[in-house]
């Protein structure tokens, strides 16, 4: 009975042992973010150095992120940035090492999760935008891009058109200077020839016949 009694209180007293205890320690593989959330789209905590020891609380399941704990500040870190001793060798903290390495599995609860580590953040005012869905900061840019990039096309098109315009305009009056030219080379040649032919005529009419003998019939003949 009394043997009973001790293991049930054994049990009770594990369960009671706070999650910080079932830690596992691992290190930071590079220069890294603890992010306030399992994803690269949760604003950033800290910095942490390569080969800096973290507390490893859990990770998720689904996705190989693991909340940890550095110099007293808590948050999300991606498994693929983080090693964790095993069998006298460092492995990466991925699924199949969670249960070797006594790593648990956890779930994110958000509002759970900010309310005790970041209340004193910048960004715990923004909350309201981050529960719903971290990718709202990524379909944004998406649309900002999306939006700026029709706006460069309509500029560039519109460009384009006035360009065009310009090369027309100019061409209309490159043309129409060409015939105005024409025409005044046109008339200049024919006024050119025409004074050369009143001239030629003038001169016909006041050089007088010259005077000299003719024949006419085998009759011998003067003009004048």
């Amino acid at each position: 009975m009394k043997n009973a009694f001790l293991r049930v209180a054994a049990i009770c007293a594990a369960l009671a042992v706070p999650a910080a205890a079932w830690a596992a320690e691992g290190f930071a593989t590079a220069n890294v973010n603890m992010r306030s959330g399992p994803s690269t789209r949760y604003p950033a905590v800290t910095l942490i150095p390569a080969g800096e020891s973290v507390e490893i609380h859990g990770c998720l399941a689904d996705r190989p992120w693991c909340d940890v704990s550095f110099y007293g500040g808590r948050g999300w870190v991606a498994g693929q940035y983080v090693q964790a001793a095993y069998r006298s060798r460092r492995v990466y903290v991925e699924p199949e090492y969670y249960r070797p390495l006594g790593i648990p599995t956890i779930v994110f609860e958000f509002d759970r999760y900010w309310d005790r580590n970041y209340r004193g953040r910048d960004f715990y005012r923004d909350r309201d935008r981050w529960r719903g869905n971290p990718q709202w900061i990524e379909e944004r840019r998406e649309r900002d891009w999306e939006r700026r990039r029709q706006r460069e096309r309509r500029e560039w098109e519109s460009e384009r058109e006035r360009r065009e315009w310009e090369r027309a305009r100019e061409r209309r009056e490159w043309e129409r200077e060409g015939r105005r030219d024409d025409g005044e080379r046109r008339r200049r040649v024919d006024e050119d020839g025409r004074g050369e032919w009143q001239g030629e005529n003038r001169e016909r009419r006041h050089v007088p016949r010259p005077m000299g003998e003719c024949t006419y019939k085998d009759f011998p003949c003067r003009t004048e």
